[in-house]
Protein backbone atom coordinates (compact mmCIF):
# COMPACT_ATOMS: atom_id res chain seq x y z
CA UNK A 1 0.00 0.00 0.00
CA UNK A 2 1.69 3.45 -1.08
CA UNK A 3 1.46 6.82 1.11
CA UNK A 4 -1.27 7.94 -1.41
CA UNK A 5 -3.05 5.35 -0.44
CA UNK A 6 -2.90 5.40 3.35
CA UNK A 7 -3.82 8.73 3.77
CA UNK A 8 -6.97 8.32 1.18
CA UNK A 9 -10.37 10.46 2.48
CA UNK A 10 -12.75 11.57 0.28
CA UNK A 11 -14.06 14.76 1.00
CA UNK A 12 -17.76 14.09 0.06
CA UNK A 13 -17.39 10.85 2.17
CA UNK A 14 -16.79 13.45 5.10
CA UNK A 15 -19.65 15.60 4.53
CA UNK A 16 -22.05 12.27 4.34
CA UNK A 17 -21.10 11.03 8.08
CA UNK A 18 -20.55 14.33 9.14
CA UNK A 19 -24.38 15.18 8.68
CA UNK A 20 -25.29 11.84 9.43
CA UNK A 21 -23.64 11.93 13.28
CA UNK A 22 -24.34 15.83 13.97
CA UNK A 23 -22.35 17.46 16.99
CA UNK A 24 -24.41 16.63 20.45
CA UNK A 25 -24.77 19.33 23.14
CA UNK A 26 -22.54 22.12 23.78
CA UNK A 27 -18.51 21.25 24.45
CA UNK A 28 -17.62 22.27 27.75
CA UNK A 29 -13.79 23.38 28.93
CA UNK A 30 -13.66 20.64 31.21
CA UNK A 31 -15.16 16.81 31.11
CA UNK A 32 -18.48 16.82 33.00
CA UNK A 33 -18.80 20.69 33.14
CA UNK A 34 -19.58 23.50 30.95
CA UNK A 35 -18.54 27.56 31.45
CA UNK A 36 -19.80 29.00 34.63
CA UNK A 37 -23.77 29.33 34.96
CA UNK A 38 -24.52 27.41 32.75
CA UNK A 39 -24.35 23.55 33.96
CA UNK A 40 -27.10 22.69 36.28
CA UNK A 41 -27.12 21.68 39.68
CA UNK A 42 -27.46 18.21 40.58
CA UNK A 43 -30.97 16.29 41.44
CA UNK A 44 -31.38 15.70 45.05
CA UNK A 45 -31.04 11.49 45.58
CA UNK A 46 -28.69 11.10 42.26
CA UNK A 47 -25.25 10.60 44.36
CA UNK A 48 -23.36 7.51 42.77
CA UNK A 49 -20.20 6.61 44.15
CA UNK A 50 -18.01 5.30 41.64
CA UNK A 51 -14.82 3.38 42.14
CA UNK A 52 -13.09 6.45 41.47
CA UNK A 53 -14.87 8.98 43.63
CA UNK A 54 -18.65 9.95 43.87
CA UNK A 55 -20.64 11.55 41.34
CA UNK A 56 -24.38 13.02 40.93
CA UNK A 57 -26.36 13.86 38.16
CA UNK A 58 -29.52 14.96 36.66
CA UNK A 59 -33.00 13.70 36.35
CA UNK A 60 -35.27 14.81 33.89
CA UNK A 61 -36.84 13.12 30.45
CA UNK A 62 -37.34 9.84 31.95
CA UNK A 63 -34.15 9.27 32.86
CA UNK A 64 -31.54 10.14 35.24
CA UNK A 65 -28.33 10.97 33.42
CA UNK A 66 -24.68 11.71 34.84
CA UNK A 67 -22.55 13.33 31.86
CA UNK A 68 -18.82 14.15 31.32
CA UNK A 69 -17.68 11.39 33.79
CA UNK A 70 -13.75 10.56 33.21
CA UNK A 71 -12.94 6.91 32.58
CA UNK A 72 -9.06 7.68 32.03
CA UNK A 73 -6.81 10.23 32.73
CA UNK A 74 -6.39 12.99 30.43
CA UNK A 75 -4.19 11.94 26.90
CA UNK A 76 -1.92 15.11 27.45
CA UNK A 77 1.66 16.22 27.49
CA UNK A 78 3.51 12.86 28.16
CA UNK A 79 0.32 10.80 28.06
CA UNK A 80 -0.20 12.16 24.14
CA UNK A 81 -0.26 9.08 22.03
CA UNK A 82 -0.21 6.75 24.60
CA UNK A 83 -2.55 3.74 26.10
CA UNK A 84 -5.38 4.94 28.56
CA UNK A 85 -3.85 5.34 32.37
CA UNK A 86 -6.00 5.48 35.44
CA UNK A 87 -8.18 8.63 36.15
CA UNK A 88 -7.14 10.26 39.76
CA UNK A 89 -9.56 9.46 42.48
CA UNK A 90 -11.61 12.25 43.99
CA UNK A 91 -12.78 12.81 46.86
CA UNK A 92 -15.74 15.69 46.44
CA UNK A 93 -18.68 14.94 44.55
CA UNK A 94 -18.51 15.35 40.68
CA UNK A 95 -21.33 17.39 38.91
CA UNK A 96 -21.95 15.78 36.18
CA UNK A 97 -24.58 17.45 35.02
CA UNK A 98 -23.00 18.91 31.67
CA UNK A 99 -21.41 17.40 29.03
CA UNK A 100 -17.99 16.47 28.68
CA UNK A 101 -15.32 17.62 25.51
CA UNK A 102 -15.47 15.92 22.47
CA UNK A 103 -12.00 14.68 21.11
CA UNK A 104 -10.09 17.20 18.79
CA UNK A 105 -11.06 17.33 15.87
CA UNK A 106 -11.19 19.41 12.58
CA UNK A 107 -13.36 22.10 12.11
CA UNK A 108 -16.66 20.59 9.56
CA UNK A 109 -20.04 22.45 11.09
CA UNK A 110 -18.03 24.67 13.15
CA UNK A 111 -14.82 25.69 14.53
CA UNK A 112 -12.35 22.84 14.98
CA UNK A 113 -12.16 21.01 18.65
CA UNK A 114 -8.46 21.21 20.00
CA UNK A 115 -9.39 20.25 23.82
CA UNK A 116 -7.40 16.63 24.35
CA UNK A 117 -8.97 16.35 27.85
CA UNK A 118 -11.32 14.39 26.72
CA UNK A 119 -11.75 11.38 28.06
CA UNK A 120 -15.28 10.42 29.47
CA UNK A 121 -18.26 9.06 29.30
CA UNK A 122 -22.36 9.50 29.93
CA UNK A 123 -24.41 7.25 31.60
CA UNK A 124 -28.36 7.36 31.41
CA UNK A 125 -31.07 5.09 33.32
CA UNK A 126 -34.48 4.89 33.02
CA UNK A 127 -36.10 6.58 36.05
CA UNK A 128 -38.65 3.85 36.22
CA UNK A 129 -36.15 0.89 35.74
CA UNK A 130 -37.89 -1.43 38.01
CA UNK A 131 -36.28 -4.97 39.39
CA UNK A 132 -32.31 -5.19 37.81
CA UNK A 133 -29.87 -5.00 37.15
CA UNK A 134 -30.26 -4.33 33.74
CA UNK A 135 -28.64 -4.87 30.54
CA UNK A 136 -25.93 -2.42 29.19
CA UNK A 137 -25.36 -0.65 26.09
CA UNK A 138 -22.24 1.07 25.42
CA UNK A 139 -22.45 3.13 22.12
CA UNK A 140 -18.93 4.18 20.24
CA UNK A 141 -19.90 6.80 17.72
CA UNK A 142 -19.67 6.93 14.78
CA UNK A 143 -17.82 9.74 11.98
CA UNK A 144 -14.99 7.95 10.33
CA UNK A 145 -13.01 7.77 13.08
CA UNK A 146 -12.25 11.77 12.40
CA UNK A 147 -15.63 13.30 13.98
CA UNK A 148 -17.89 14.35 16.56
CA UNK A 149 -19.06 12.42 19.50
CA UNK A 150 -21.80 10.26 20.68
CA UNK A 151 -25.75 10.67 20.58
CA UNK A 152 -27.83 10.89 23.48
CA UNK A 153 -29.04 7.78 24.44
CA UNK A 154 -32.30 8.45 26.73
CA UNK A 155 -34.77 7.23 24.42
CA UNK A 156 -32.95 3.56 24.34
CA UNK A 157 -32.38 3.90 28.11
CA UNK A 158 -36.31 4.90 28.70
CA UNK A 159 -38.12 3.09 26.13
CA UNK A 160 -35.68 0.34 26.51
CA UNK A 161 -35.26 -0.20 30.05
CA UNK A 162 -31.51 -0.26 29.72
CA UNK A 163 -28.46 1.41 31.41
CA UNK A 164 -26.90 3.70 28.60
CA UNK A 165 -23.46 4.37 28.03
CA UNK A 166 -21.53 7.11 25.53
CA UNK A 167 -18.30 7.35 25.14
CA UNK A 168 -16.31 9.59 23.75
CA UNK A 169 -12.74 8.33 22.90
CA UNK A 170 -9.43 9.91 20.61
CA UNK A 171 -10.28 10.46 17.22
CA UNK A 172 -7.95 11.22 14.03
CA UNK A 173 -4.03 11.82 14.13
CA UNK A 174 -5.19 11.81 17.71
CA UNK A 175 -6.70 8.46 18.25
CA UNK A 176 -4.24 6.22 15.51
CA UNK A 177 -0.87 8.37 14.68
CA UNK A 178 1.90 5.71 14.58
CA UNK A 179 5.53 6.16 14.78
CA UNK A 180 8.44 4.23 15.54
CA UNK A 181 9.28 6.98 18.01
CA UNK A 182 6.56 6.44 20.36
CA UNK A 183 7.62 2.63 20.83
CA UNK A 184 6.92 -0.70 19.21
CA UNK A 185 3.37 -1.11 18.22
CA UNK A 186 2.33 2.75 18.37
CA UNK A 187 -1.51 3.42 17.05
CA UNK A 188 -5.28 2.39 17.81
CA UNK A 189 -5.20 4.62 21.40
CA UNK A 190 -8.98 5.25 19.86
CA UNK A 191 -9.80 1.30 20.48
CA UNK A 192 -7.66 1.31 23.55
CA UNK A 193 -9.80 4.07 24.69
CA UNK A 194 -12.78 2.12 23.95
CA UNK A 195 -11.42 -1.00 25.63
CA UNK A 196 -10.79 1.65 29.09
CA UNK A 197 -14.50 2.61 29.28
CA UNK A 198 -15.63 -0.79 29.20
CA UNK A 199 -13.01 -2.06 31.78
CA UNK A 200 -14.73 1.11 33.48
CA UNK A 201 -18.53 0.15 33.20
CA UNK A 202 -17.29 -3.60 34.53
CA UNK A 203 -16.11 -1.33 37.46
CA UNK A 204 -18.91 0.66 37.97
CA UNK A 205 -21.98 -0.35 36.35
CA UNK A 206 -23.70 -2.03 38.80
CA UNK A 207 -23.63 0.67 41.25
CA UNK A 208 -25.73 2.65 38.57
CA UNK A 209 -28.32 -0.88 38.37
CA UNK A 210 -26.41 -1.80 35.55
CA UNK A 211 -25.45 -5.63 34.41
CA UNK A 212 -21.78 -6.19 34.67
CA UNK A 213 -22.41 -9.23 33.01
CA UNK A 214 -24.52 -8.12 30.35
CA UNK A 215 -23.13 -5.67 28.27
CA UNK A 216 -23.76 -4.50 24.48
CA UNK A 217 -21.27 -2.54 22.40
CA UNK A 218 -22.88 -0.69 18.85
CA UNK A 219 -22.33 2.15 17.01
CA UNK A 220 -22.64 2.71 13.38
CA UNK A 221 -20.49 3.38 10.54
CA UNK A 222 -17.19 3.88 12.27
CA UNK A 223 -19.00 2.46 15.20
CA UNK A 224 -19.91 -0.55 13.43
CA UNK A 225 -16.17 -0.45 12.32
CA UNK A 226 -15.16 0.09 16.39
CA UNK A 227 -17.56 -3.38 17.33
CA UNK A 228 -16.04 -5.26 14.24
CA UNK A 229 -12.25 -3.75 15.84
CA UNK A 230 -13.27 -5.23 19.30
CA UNK A 231 -14.81 -8.56 18.10
CA UNK A 232 -10.56 -9.36 17.17
CA UNK A 233 -8.80 -7.96 19.77
CA UNK A 234 -7.49 -10.08 22.56
CA UNK A 235 -7.63 -6.93 24.71
CA UNK A 236 -11.17 -6.73 24.34
CA UNK A 237 -12.24 -10.62 25.59
CA UNK A 238 -14.76 -10.87 28.57
CA UNK A 239 -15.13 -6.70 28.35
CA UNK A 240 -18.66 -7.08 26.43
CA UNK A 241 -21.24 -9.76 25.26
CA UNK A 242 -22.82 -9.13 22.32
CA UNK A 243 -22.35 -6.41 19.70
CA UNK A 244 -24.93 -4.47 17.20
CA UNK A 245 -22.30 -3.35 13.58
CA UNK A 246 -24.49 -0.97 11.93
CA UNK A 247 -23.39 0.38 8.33
CA UNK A 248 -19.46 -1.05 9.40
CA UNK A 249 -19.17 -1.69 5.49
CA UNK A 250 -18.62 1.49 4.05
CA UNK A 251 -15.01 1.88 1.96
CA UNK A 252 -14.24 1.46 -1.37
CA UNK A 253 -13.27 -1.80 -2.25
CA UNK A 254 -12.43 -1.24 -6.37
CA UNK A 255 -11.35 1.46 -7.98
CA UNK A 256 -9.75 4.92 -7.14
CA UNK A 257 -9.75 5.15 -3.22
CA UNK A 258 -12.28 7.79 -2.62
CA UNK A 259 -13.68 6.46 0.61
CA UNK A 260 -12.48 7.02 4.06
CA UNK A 261 -9.00 5.58 5.00
CA UNK A 262 -9.10 1.60 5.05
CA UNK A 263 -10.93 1.22 8.09
CA UNK A 264 -14.07 -0.65 7.46
CA UNK A 265 -14.90 -4.23 8.70
CA UNK A 266 -14.25 -5.40 5.30
CA UNK A 267 -10.87 -3.13 4.70
CA UNK A 268 -7.63 -4.35 4.52
CA UNK A 269 -6.31 -2.37 7.58
CA UNK A 270 -3.02 -0.75 7.17
CA UNK A 271 0.06 -3.13 8.50
CA UNK A 272 2.23 -1.76 11.20
CA UNK A 273 4.80 -1.49 9.17
CA UNK A 274 3.18 1.29 6.23
CA UNK A 275 1.64 2.71 9.53
CA UNK A 276 5.02 3.84 10.67
CA UNK A 277 6.13 4.71 7.04
CA UNK A 278 3.23 7.17 7.15
CA UNK A 279 4.15 8.39 10.35
CA UNK A 280 7.31 9.25 9.49
CA UNK A 281 6.34 11.45 6.83
CA UNK A 282 4.09 12.90 8.78
CA UNK A 283 6.73 13.90 11.80
CA UNK A 284 8.93 15.41 9.05
CA UNK A 285 6.25 17.77 7.90
CA UNK A 286 5.59 18.25 11.60
CA UNK A 287 9.36 19.60 11.96
CA UNK A 288 10.08 16.35 14.20
CA UNK A 289 12.14 14.05 11.78
CA UNK A 290 15.35 15.63 12.60
CA UNK A 291 14.45 16.66 17.03
CA UNK A 292 17.27 14.55 19.34
CA UNK A 293 14.23 13.44 20.82
CA UNK A 294 11.81 13.09 18.32
CA UNK A 295 8.69 11.60 20.93
CA UNK A 296 9.41 14.62 22.89
CA UNK A 297 9.19 16.92 19.79
CA UNK A 298 5.61 15.26 18.82
CA UNK A 299 4.47 15.94 21.85
CA UNK A 300 4.77 19.19 22.26
CA UNK A 301 3.16 20.37 18.92
CA UNK A 302 0.27 22.30 19.29
CA UNK A 303 -2.82 20.00 18.42
CA UNK A 304 -3.98 22.40 15.85
CA UNK A 305 -0.59 22.58 13.79
CA UNK A 306 -1.38 18.43 13.95
CA UNK A 307 -4.73 18.42 13.08
CA UNK A 308 -4.04 20.87 9.95
CA UNK A 309 -1.56 18.52 8.80
CA UNK A 310 -3.44 15.44 9.27
CA UNK A 311 -6.35 17.09 7.69
CA UNK A 312 -9.10 14.96 5.93
CA UNK A 313 -5.79 11.98 5.00
CA UNK A 314 -5.73 12.96 2.11
CA UNK A 315 -2.14 13.83 1.69
CA UNK A 316 0.84 11.32 1.87
CA UNK A 317 2.14 12.57 4.81
CA UNK A 318 -1.58 13.02 6.65
CA UNK A 319 0.02 10.25 9.07
CA UNK A 320 -2.72 7.51 10.13
CA UNK A 321 -5.98 8.65 11.43
CA UNK A 322 -7.95 5.35 11.35
CA UNK A 323 -7.24 1.32 12.86
CA UNK A 324 -3.87 -0.49 12.12
CA UNK A 325 -2.83 -3.83 12.26
CA UNK A 326 -0.21 -3.33 14.94
CA UNK A 327 0.52 -6.70 16.05
CA UNK A 328 -1.07 -5.80 19.44
CA UNK A 329 -4.50 -4.14 20.31
CA UNK A 330 -5.29 -5.48 16.71
CA UNK A 331 -3.35 -8.89 15.09
CA UNK A 332 -4.89 -8.75 12.25
CA UNK A 333 -7.81 -7.17 9.85
CA UNK A 334 -10.87 -8.09 11.20
CA UNK A 335 -11.62 -9.52 7.70
CA UNK A 336 -9.07 -11.54 8.21
CA UNK A 337 -9.75 -12.49 11.84
CA UNK A 338 -13.04 -13.17 10.73
CA UNK A 339 -12.18 -15.67 8.37
CA UNK A 340 -10.05 -17.93 10.62
CA UNK A 341 -12.51 -17.22 13.95
CA UNK A 342 -9.91 -15.38 15.28
CA UNK A 343 -12.93 -13.75 17.70
CA UNK A 344 -14.08 -13.17 21.03
CA UNK A 345 -17.13 -14.68 22.54
CA UNK A 346 -19.90 -12.72 21.70
CA UNK A 347 -23.67 -12.64 20.10
CA UNK A 348 -23.41 -10.50 16.93
CA UNK A 349 -26.00 -8.23 15.00
CA UNK A 350 -24.72 -6.96 11.91
CA UNK A 351 -26.36 -5.10 8.54
CA UNK A 352 -26.32 -2.34 6.48
CA UNK A 353 -28.76 0.43 4.89
CA UNK A 354 -29.82 -0.88 0.97
CA UNK A 355 -29.33 1.97 -0.46
CA UNK A 356 -25.81 3.17 1.16
CA UNK A 357 -23.29 5.60 -0.70
CA UNK A 358 -19.95 7.37 0.48
CA UNK A 359 -19.02 8.41 -2.99
CA UNK A 360 -19.89 11.29 -5.45
CA UNK A 361 -23.32 10.16 -7.51
CA UNK A 362 -23.80 10.34 -10.88
CA UNK A 363 -26.24 13.55 -12.15
CA UNK A 364 -26.63 12.38 -16.18
CA UNK A 365 -26.10 9.24 -17.88
CA UNK A 366 -22.56 10.60 -19.16
CA UNK A 367 -21.81 11.18 -15.59
CA UNK A 368 -22.93 7.23 -15.24
CA UNK A 369 -21.07 6.01 -17.81
CA UNK A 370 -17.46 8.10 -16.61
CA UNK A 371 -17.68 7.27 -13.13
CA UNK A 372 -18.41 3.85 -13.58
CA UNK A 373 -15.50 3.47 -15.41
CA UNK A 374 -13.35 5.83 -13.34
CA UNK A 375 -14.10 3.63 -10.01
CA UNK A 376 -14.62 -0.03 -11.59
CA UNK A 377 -11.81 -0.29 -14.51
CA UNK A 378 -11.89 -3.23 -16.36
CA UNK A 379 -15.12 -4.67 -14.96
CA UNK A 380 -16.83 -1.40 -16.36
CA UNK A 381 -17.99 -3.38 -19.00
CA UNK A 382 -19.94 -6.40 -17.01
CA UNK A 383 -21.19 -3.46 -14.41
CA UNK A 384 -22.77 -1.98 -17.23
CA UNK A 385 -24.24 -5.26 -18.44
CA UNK A 386 -25.76 -5.87 -14.72
CA UNK A 387 -27.37 -2.42 -14.15
CA UNK A 388 -28.38 -0.91 -17.46
CA UNK A 389 -29.69 2.60 -17.39
CA UNK A 390 -32.86 1.58 -19.06
CA UNK A 391 -33.78 -0.22 -16.06
CA UNK A 392 -33.83 2.29 -14.10
CA UNK A 393 -36.78 5.20 -14.07
CA UNK A 394 -35.56 8.42 -13.62
CA UNK A 395 -33.24 10.29 -12.47
CA UNK A 396 -31.96 6.80 -13.80
CA UNK A 397 -28.31 8.21 -13.76
CA UNK A 398 -28.36 8.53 -9.95
CA UNK A 399 -30.46 5.12 -9.59
CA UNK A 400 -28.05 3.10 -11.13
CA UNK A 401 -24.76 4.45 -9.81
CA UNK A 402 -26.13 4.54 -6.56
CA UNK A 403 -27.30 1.45 -6.48
CA UNK A 404 -24.20 -0.13 -8.12
CA UNK A 405 -22.07 1.46 -5.18
CA UNK A 406 -24.07 -0.11 -2.56
CA UNK A 407 -24.20 -3.72 -3.89
CA UNK A 408 -20.37 -3.41 -3.88
CA UNK A 409 -19.09 -1.25 -0.62
CA UNK A 410 -21.87 -2.00 1.45
CA UNK A 411 -24.60 -4.50 1.03
CA UNK A 412 -22.52 -7.68 -0.25
CA UNK A 413 -19.51 -7.46 1.81
CA UNK A 414 -22.67 -7.14 4.91
CA UNK A 415 -23.76 -10.58 3.63
CA UNK A 416 -19.97 -12.05 3.41
CA UNK A 417 -19.09 -10.46 7.05
CA UNK A 418 -22.13 -12.09 8.21
CA UNK A 419 -21.47 -15.48 6.30
CA UNK A 420 -17.77 -15.25 8.13
CA UNK A 421 -18.54 -14.56 11.28
CA UNK A 422 -21.58 -16.91 11.18
CA UNK A 423 -19.39 -20.00 11.24
CA UNK A 424 -17.68 -18.84 14.47
CA UNK A 425 -20.35 -17.24 16.92
CA UNK A 426 -24.22 -16.40 16.69
CA UNK A 427 -25.29 -13.89 13.92
CA UNK A 428 -28.47 -11.79 13.46
CA UNK A 429 -28.26 -10.23 9.29
CA UNK A 430 -30.27 -7.45 8.68
CA UNK A 431 -30.80 -4.59 5.40
CA UNK A 432 -32.39 -1.57 6.52
CA UNK A 433 -35.57 -1.22 3.71
CA UNK A 434 -37.26 1.99 5.23
CA UNK A 435 -36.85 4.47 2.29
CA UNK A 436 -39.16 6.96 4.36
CA UNK A 437 -36.42 7.82 7.25
CA UNK A 438 -36.88 11.57 7.85
CA UNK A 439 -35.44 13.47 5.41
CA UNK A 440 -31.54 14.78 6.60
CA UNK A 441 -30.29 18.12 5.46
CA UNK A 442 -27.17 17.29 3.77
CA UNK A 443 -29.47 14.95 1.27
CA UNK A 444 -30.87 16.28 -2.11
CA UNK A 445 -34.76 16.31 -1.01
CA UNK A 446 -35.25 16.10 -5.17
CA UNK A 447 -33.34 13.08 -5.15
CA UNK A 448 -34.44 9.39 -4.34
CA UNK A 449 -32.44 8.39 -1.64
CA UNK A 450 -33.72 5.53 -0.30
CA UNK A 451 -32.42 3.66 2.66
CA UNK A 452 -29.46 5.85 3.02
CA UNK A 453 -26.23 5.68 5.36
CA UNK A 454 -27.51 4.56 8.65
CA UNK A 455 -30.82 6.30 8.55
CA UNK A 456 -32.25 3.99 11.30
CA UNK A 457 -30.38 6.45 13.94
CA UNK A 458 -33.47 8.72 13.58
CA UNK A 459 -35.60 6.32 15.06
CA UNK A 460 -32.94 4.83 17.81
CA UNK A 461 -31.95 8.66 18.52
CA UNK A 462 -35.58 10.87 17.86
CA UNK A 463 -34.92 14.59 17.97
CA UNK A 464 -37.04 16.10 20.93
CA UNK A 465 -39.34 17.57 18.24
CA UNK A 466 -39.44 14.09 15.98
CA UNK A 467 -42.97 13.30 14.47
CA UNK A 468 -43.11 10.07 12.60
CA UNK A 469 -46.22 9.47 10.77
CA UNK A 470 -48.17 6.02 11.76
CA UNK A 471 -45.96 3.33 9.55
CA UNK A 472 -43.08 5.24 10.78
CA UNK A 473 -43.88 5.36 14.32
CA UNK A 474 -44.65 1.49 14.41
CA UNK A 475 -40.99 0.94 12.54
CA UNK A 476 -39.28 3.36 15.42
CA UNK A 477 -41.09 0.83 18.61
CA UNK A 478 -39.96 -1.95 16.36
CA UNK A 479 -36.50 -1.01 16.29
CA UNK A 480 -36.21 0.03 19.82
CA UNK A 481 -37.73 -2.93 21.12
CA UNK A 482 -35.05 -5.13 18.92
CA UNK A 483 -31.95 -3.01 19.58
CA UNK A 484 -32.84 -3.48 23.44
CA UNK A 485 -34.33 -6.75 22.98
CA UNK A 486 -30.89 -8.03 22.07
CA UNK A 487 -28.97 -6.40 24.64
CA UNK A 488 -31.17 -8.17 27.04
CA UNK A 489 -31.06 -11.61 25.71
CA UNK A 490 -28.62 -12.08 23.09
CA UNK A 491 -31.79 -12.77 20.42
CA UNK A 492 -34.12 -10.25 18.76
CA UNK A 493 -37.10 -12.31 18.84
CA UNK A 494 -38.71 -10.88 21.85
CA UNK A 495 -42.55 -9.29 22.24
CA UNK A 496 -43.31 -6.80 20.33
CA UNK A 497 -41.35 -7.49 17.59
CA UNK A 498 -41.25 -10.59 14.19
CA UNK A 499 -39.67 -13.68 14.30
CA UNK A 500 -35.88 -13.24 13.64
CA UNK A 501 -33.86 -16.28 13.03
CA UNK A 502 -29.91 -16.47 13.36
CA UNK A 503 -28.33 -16.22 10.12
CA UNK A 504 -26.54 -19.56 9.26
CA UNK A 505 -24.71 -21.57 6.16
CA UNK A 506 -28.28 -23.54 6.12
CA UNK A 507 -30.85 -21.13 6.83
CA UNK A 508 -29.16 -17.46 5.81
CA UNK A 509 -31.84 -15.03 6.11
CA UNK A 510 -31.62 -11.14 7.10
CA UNK A 511 -34.59 -9.63 8.04
CA UNK A 512 -35.33 -6.63 6.05
CA UNK A 513 -36.54 -3.67 8.02
CA UNK A 514 -39.57 -2.14 7.03
CA UNK A 515 -41.97 0.33 8.59
CA UNK A 516 -45.57 -0.64 9.13
CA UNK A 517 -44.96 -3.79 11.06
CA UNK A 518 -43.96 -5.32 7.54
CA UNK A 519 -40.62 -6.68 8.09
CA UNK A 520 -39.96 -10.33 6.79
CA UNK A 521 -37.15 -12.63 6.86
CA UNK A 522 -35.59 -13.05 3.74
CA UNK A 523 -32.77 -15.22 1.54
CA UNK A 524 -33.46 -12.80 -1.66
CA UNK A 525 -31.13 -10.00 -0.75
CA UNK A 526 -27.86 -11.46 -2.09
CA UNK A 527 -29.24 -12.01 -5.54
CA UNK A 528 -31.51 -9.09 -5.44
CA UNK A 529 -27.80 -7.03 -5.11
CA UNK A 530 -26.41 -9.26 -7.72
CA UNK A 531 -23.74 -10.29 -4.54
CA UNK A 532 -22.74 -13.23 -6.72
CA UNK A 533 -21.19 -11.08 -9.65
CA UNK A 534 -19.68 -8.55 -6.70
CA UNK A 535 -18.62 -11.91 -4.38
CA UNK A 536 -16.30 -13.44 -7.17
CA UNK A 537 -14.76 -9.92 -8.45
CA UNK A 538 -14.07 -8.44 -4.60
CA UNK A 539 -10.66 -8.84 -3.60
CA UNK A 540 -10.07 -12.18 -1.00
CA UNK A 541 -8.42 -11.33 1.90
CA UNK A 542 -4.56 -11.64 2.19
Amino acid sequence: MTGKALARLSAAAVVVLATVFPPTGAVATTPGTAPPGTAPPCTAGTEVRTAEGPVCGLARDGVTSWLGIRYAAAPVGELRWRAPRPVEHWRDTFSATAPGNQCPQPARLGPARTVEDCLNLDVRVPRDAGPGPLPVMVQIHGGGFLLFGPQNGTHLAATGRVVSVEINYRLGIMGFFADRALGAHSGNYALQDQQAALRWVRRNIARFGGDPGNVTIYGASAGGSSVCAQLVSPAARGLFHKGISQSGQYNSLFGHETSWQAQDCKAQWPTETEAQRAGARFTAAVGCADAADVAGCLRAVPVEKLLAQAGDGLKADSGTIAPVVDGVTIPRAPVDAFEDGEVNPARVMIGVDRDEVQLQLAETPQQYRELVRQQYGELAPAVFDRYPLDRFPEPAAFLAYRTIVADSNSVCPALRTARQLSRHLPVYAYQVDNTDSPPVWFLDPAKPNGAFHVAENSFLFPAPDAKFDPNQAVYGRQLVTQWTGFARTGDPTVPGAPRWSAYTARDPRVMSLQPAGDSVLTREIGEQHQCGFWNDVAPAPR
